[in-house]
């Protein structure tokens, strides 16, 4: 039984490379780089939490903040230059180590 445990979580994984390289292709195909990308996040709207997501980004991305109706949460729109679609994968793994982040 951990033989066949063990298969699934290499296919599982096998799955996510094929995506990452269907995902690397896609922006590959639709992007010329260096070139400026639009990322997308809601968090929490606690200090801690936007000042973890501009760490993820340089001092020359733009940001656009948007708080929800409530004020708990705030919408980001990050431009940034990159220079390659790993560049956009590392952002958004960066990013994901926030705690209550969504990437858009």
């Amino acid at each position: 039984m951990n033989a066949l445990i063990l298969h699934s979580e290499t296919k599982a994984m096998e799955t996510e490379n094929q995506k990452r390289e269907r995902l690397t292709k896609q922006l590959d195909d639709t992007h010329r780089w260096p070139c400026s990308f639009s990322f997308k996040f809601i968090l929490p709207a606690d200090e801690q939490s936007i000042a973890a997501l501009r760490s993820v980004f340089s001092t020359s991305a733009q940001f656009s903040e948007r708080p929800s109706r409530n004020g708990k949460y705030k919408s980001f729109t990050i431009v940034e230059t990159v220079g390659s679609a790993e560049d956009v994968f590392s952002c958004y793994e960066s990013a994901a180590t926030i705690k209550g982040i969504i990437s858009l």
